[in-house]
């Protein structure tokens, strides 16, 4: 898919270019053409037989022309990572965007807010259509059914309503839960869909019928998502209590539990293959498990915040794709490597790097967008041609997300922008600065200390200085200077014990050289002599 620029004029312009003064000016609009690209590649798909005889793209705006749908590289899913920004889409209200989802047919994108509005946007020019009160509180989920003919939504207050495609709406199921519904998925034959809710439960309903058939209890908390397999019978769900449960909607009981999470699983989906489950949890893990085996195939680490969203690429069955938040988008290949220890002492002259350095060296993400968003990433949808991803987020905005051009080069998208990253960013100089500031102060103390101990104080300072006495330690007893001899009578010398007159001796007398106990002794000479 192809990114020019039009100009879409409406019906009047042609009053407005006449001066008549009617009709709004001509504006210039970003969009996302696929046209071209599709029927070229369903010309040339008649004579490449397979992908790999695909034109080799090369690094220049001129082979644009060349650039294929996703469909074209099913063994190239990097094609498709979609970091370039191309359009924000915002309400006259102001409001968090809980779902995004596109219409089956990928014309219109339908956005549902915290005040219980759906938006209709244009699919390729990104331009409002039609806005609908649809609910009186936050729609929290939404989805279509297989057959393109049906749209359900759950609100807060635990109500699911029926749509038509034209926004009709044809009946509502008021106690369908008791708490906030956060998850809805049709069958794969529409005949029936299930709905979770933080009521912690998980209910399967009739959808001709509008009735409860089964009651799944089984969460210790809140049921945070839901999603239906795509071909079978088989339901997963991931709660508060951080377990992914699968169930057997014919039966209505367990049939497995996955304890692979520490902290709250808030999104999971199906492959489009059946056997892959994503799951992602509170603790920054977004993890792949097979179905077939119930274990682990992939655990990817690159989120900083809890993990919002998923959503699987509609043509390449490896791609997925997780919002954050903390706004950042990011996009992994799944299916490269399993973390298995049991093979690492296979080779015993470790020759061979093990299966676990080889699985962390996968495990970050291929693509990323850093700080997409200014706030939380609550719902993630891919265009059904693969070629455009939406996400809605809590900053009040939808943004819309396309493939680079050949040839261009390509916006650091592992390095946050906006606003709220600028200010972030200032926060962090600030409290360098200020640490900077307190390593010299600390740096130019340390200079001026003596080295017996502390350095001279500041001049003036009583008590301290050169020529002043200090003070005595607290709690030692005062000195009090003696009294002062009376006029005309000599001072005693220091030392000198009281009431001793001045003129007097001190000790016992001088005896002369030669007499006294050392002399004595040097008479005689040292012992042994």
């Amino acid at each position: 898919a192809g990114m020019s620029t039009y100009v879409y004029v409406d019906g009047e312009a042609d009053a407005f270019r006449q001066g008549q003064g009617q009709g709004r000016k001509p504006v210039q609009r970003r969009t996302v053409d696929y046209t071209a690209t599709t029927v070229r590649h369903i010309e040339s798909r008649v004579y490449q037989k397979h992908p790999w005889d695909n034109e080799m793209l090369q690094p220049t705006s001129g082979a644009m022309l060349d650039f294929l749908p996703p469909s074209a590289y099913p063994h190239v899913p990097a094609t498709s990572f979609a970091t370039k920004f191309v359009h924000v889409s915002t309400n006259k209200i102001r409001t968090g965007i809980n779902c995004v989802l596109f219409t089956p047919d990928g014309r219109r994108l339908l956005t549902c807010s915290v005040n219980g509005e759906f938006t209709m946007w244009n699919g390729m020019s990104f331009n409002f259509e039609t806005i609908l009160q649809a609910h009186n509180c936050a729609i929290r989920c939404a989805t279509f059914s297989h057959s393109e003919n049906w749209l359900l939504s759950g609100d807060d207050t635990g109500c699911v309503k029926y749509w038509q495609l034209n926004l009709n709406n044809l009946k509502s199921i008021n106690d369908a839960h008791t708490e906030p519904v956060r998850g809805l998925s049709f069958s794969p034959s529409d005949l029936k869909f299930v709905s979770c809710s933080d009521d912690t439960t998980v209910k399967v309903f009739d959808f001709a019928r509008a009735k409860c058939v089964s009651v799944l209890s089984g969460h210790g908390g809140d049921v945070k998502c839901v999603d239906w397999h795509p071909r079978s019978a088989l339901l997963a769900s991931g709660g508060k209590d951080s377990l992914v449960k699968l169930w057997d909607a014919k039966s209505g009981k367990a049939a497995a539990t996955i304890h692979a999470h520490k902290n709250q699983v808030g999104c999971l989906k199906w492959n489009q293959n059946g056997n892959w489950l994503a799951s992602g949890c509170r603790g920054q893990q977004l993890k792949v498990f097979d179905i077939r085996t119930l274990k682990e195939l992939d655990n990817f680490r690159g989120h900083q915040k809890e993990i919002t969203s998923l959503s699987w690429h509609p043509r390449h069955e490896t791609l997925l794709t997780s919002g954050g938040f903390d706004g950042t988008i990011m996009y992994w290949i799944a299916g490269r490597g399993c973390d298995d220890d049991e093979n690492d002492g296979d080779d015993v002259n470790n020759t061979k790097t093990t299966s676990r350095q080889q699985h962390t060296e996968s495990t970050g993400p291929c693509a990323e967008i850093r700080g997409g968003h200014e706030a939380a990433v609550w719902s993630l949808a891919w265009h059904p041609a693969g070629h455009i991803l939406c996400s809605g987020s809590n900053d009040n905005t939808s943004k819309f997300w396309c493939r680079n051009r050949p040839g261009e080069a390509p916006r650091d998208t592992s390095v946050r922008t906006g606003p709220a990253a600028l200010a972030e960013q200032a926060l962090i100089e600030a409290q360098a600065l200020v640490q900077e500031q307190q390593r010299q102060t600390q740096r130019v103390q340390h200079q001026q200390r003596r080295p017996g101990g502390m350095g001279p104080p500041p001049a003036g300072f009583p008590g301290f200085g050169p020529g002043q006495q200090r003070p005595p330690p607290p709690g030692a007893p005062r000195h009090v200077p003696p009294p002062a001899p009376p006029p005309g009578r000599p001072v005693p010398p220091p030392g000198a014990p009281p009431g001793v007159p001045t003129g007097l001796p001190q000790g016992p007398p001088a005896l002369p050289p030669g007499l006294g106990p050392a002399a004595k002794r040097q008479r005689k000479g040292p012992p042994g002599l």
